[in-house]
């Protein structure tokens, strides 16, 4: 590809993809956030709301990627290959709903309080997401040499493998401190889904390291 054409793949003529992609990640980041503050910063009480606002945002990042579709099937030329934008605003969707799915578990069981490791992981996923929304946005005027790009899916990777450190950290802690057999239970299936948020943050990440080599 000469370098007229890698120019040429992101263009101020993308009034569609871009833009859609952008709003979808912005909402990942506004449902990392709620979880972080879910978790961090909420009493009993107020967990409820934070976790309808997350729906909130789940539902608003699935007709994000329905116009997605949608405008895939009605397109004739794609800023970049439909299965590379597909591909992306599925792992982003996807984020948005192991978020939801962690916020709801919140919601089902309603542990008296969350262990440090869990909070930790919040704060990973809410990083991870915002390497996301970096990245995106990059997408418009990325190219080889671009050092930003390249450093977001490498620290997408790095949260991966910190998150999973934590993760095993917080279920050895779980069960060496937990007395109570119940809050063991509710706190290790919510640390799990948290640790598979983790993990599709880092999926996600691969996609963009996988368009960054395709077309830069």
């Amino acid at each position: 590809m000469n370098v007229n054409n890698i120019l040429s793949v992101f263009t101020p003529k993308d009034v569609k993809f871009l833009p859609l992609l952008k709003d979808l990640s912005d909402t990942m980041v506004k449902a990392s956030g709620l979880l972080n503050d879910l978790f961090a910063f909420t009493e009993r009480d107020q967990r409820p709301e934070i976790c309808r606002l997350i729906k909130v945002e789940e539902s608003a990042g699935d007709k994000i990627s329905a116009r997605i579709s949608k405008e895939l099937n009605n397109t004739f030329i794609t800023p970049f290959d439909r299965e590379d934008i597909n591909a992306l605003a599925d792992k982003i969707e996807e984020v948005i709903d192991v978020i939801n799915r962690a916020a709801h578990k919140v919601l089902l069981y309603n542990p008296g309080k969350f262990p440090i490791h869990a909070i930790q992981l919040t704060e990973i996923i809410q990083q991870g997401t915002l390497e996301i929304q970096g990245a995106v946005y990059g997408l418009k005027t990325f190219k080889k040499s671009d050092i930003v790009f390249r450093k977001h899916y490498k620290e997408i990777k790095a949260l991966e493998e910190q998150a999973d450190g934590v993760y095993e950290k917080g279920i050895m802690d779980l069960f060496r401190n937990e007395k109570d057999t119940i809050e063991l239970i509710k706190l290790k299936e919510i640390i799990q889904e948290l640790e598979k948020t983790a993990n599709k943050v880092n999926t996600t990440g691969k996609v963009l390291k996988t368009i960054f080599v395709k077309y830069a």
